[in-house]
């Protein structure tokens, strides 16, 4: 396809997106891309929940109750909207995603950002092996193409990090409650990870984009260029280890007052997958974390993909003040 100018556009044509709406605003993920989005000035956030939901909306967010089972209920809640991104619990299912995507369609919104932030779901082997996500995401992606009404752009933003090293064992290896560690075989594979915060601003950062470049001459980065693809990006690349040396610096604390051991990441994967099949919902995670930390590679995606944090602008963070966010987390409630 020729390259497009916003200059050659019929008149009216709007080379920004300025209206937002978000599902998740006030979930855990949400609520950190809301505040970037508002602290750009350049959007208007619409906070798309049901009516029962019990989540918090952020101040200087516009709510819309839907009724999820009510198409048309969905369509008017999108209308006038130029983007629309979903933040679900990955237990939400494709169905209601489906759900959004048509009534974004019928809506006329411009612009998708789908449910499927963290580890490279195109990667081939973790897109099979982790519950064939790889090849439902592609399904969505197809979808939302055939559809021909709107565009989408995936984040790769690997695991959160505050969520995954203050979660439950079966992410990361690490109990702070009962200071215990498992290492995935020896600790030392790479990975990139993102905290909420450097998410929030890649996106807010992502959709303050002019969506076209003006014209020929214009080469500064534009929303379009990750049209129906995906942005890479990072805030740490580290293994198993350099975040136990973090832990430590934070908690003033020494490898004898933990209680360290290893597993194989593979085995620690099918013994996942097990505990899934037999209804326990933690094999889940269990199987996810352990196989995207095989020693293959594919966890550390800035190899194969790059990055974008440098068009995004993004931060240089802080592991430990991280860290400390993360251990705060583990005294909530895992799940």
């Amino acid at each position: 396809m020729a390259q497009q100018y916003a200059s050659s556009q019929p008149q009216g044509y709007k080379n920004h997106l300025q209206n937002i709406a978000i599902v998740g605003a006030g979930g855990t993920s949400g609520k950190f891309m809301v505040d970037a989005l508002l602290k750009t000035g350049k959007h208007k956030v619409t906070a798309i929940t049901r009516a029962d939901s019990t989540n918090v909306i952020p101040s200087g967010v516009e709510k819309k109750l839907v009724n999820y089972d009510d198409q048309s209920s969905l369509t008017n809640a999108l209308k006038g909207q130029d983007v629309l991104i979903i933040t679900l619990a990955v237990r939400s299912g494709e169905g209601l995603q489906n759900k959004l995507i048509d009534a974004a369609g019928d809506a006329g919104v411009r612009w998708i950002l789908p449910n499927e932030w963290g580890y490279d779901s195109m990667d081939p082997g973790l897109g099979k092996d982790i519950l064939n996500l790889g090849e439902k995401r592609v399904e969505i992606h197809k979808h939302i193409e055939t559809l021909g009404k709107s565009t989408w752009t995936g984040v790769t933003c690997g695991f959160w990090y505050e969520f995954s090293l203050g979660g439950a064992p079966e992410r990361w290896g690490f109990d702070f409650g009962k200071r215990t560690l498992t290492y995935f075989d020896d600790g030392l594979t790479r990975q990139n990870t993102s905290t909420w915060d450097q998410v929030g601003r890649a996106v807010a950062s992502l959709l303050s984009m002019k969506v076209l470049p003006e014209d020929e001459s214009d080469k500064s980065p534009c929303l379009n260029q990750y049209k129906n693809d995906y942005v890479y990006i990072s805030s740490f690349n580290l293994t198993q280890k350099d975040m136990f040396e973090s832990v430590k610096r934070v908690t003033g604390t020494k490898d004898s007052d933990w209680k360290i051991d290893s597993q194989p990441s593979k085995e620690r994967f099918s013994q996942g997958m097990e505990m899934l099949q037999k209804g326990d919902m933690n094999g889940f995670p269990q199987l996810m974390y352990s196989r995207v930390l095989h020693q293959d590679g594919a966890a550390e995606f800035e190899k194969t993909k790059g990055l974008q944090n440098g068009v995004l602008g993004l931060l240089k963070e802080d592991l430990d003040e991280h860290t400390k966010m993360a251990i705060e987390y583990s005294k909530e409630p895992a799940y």
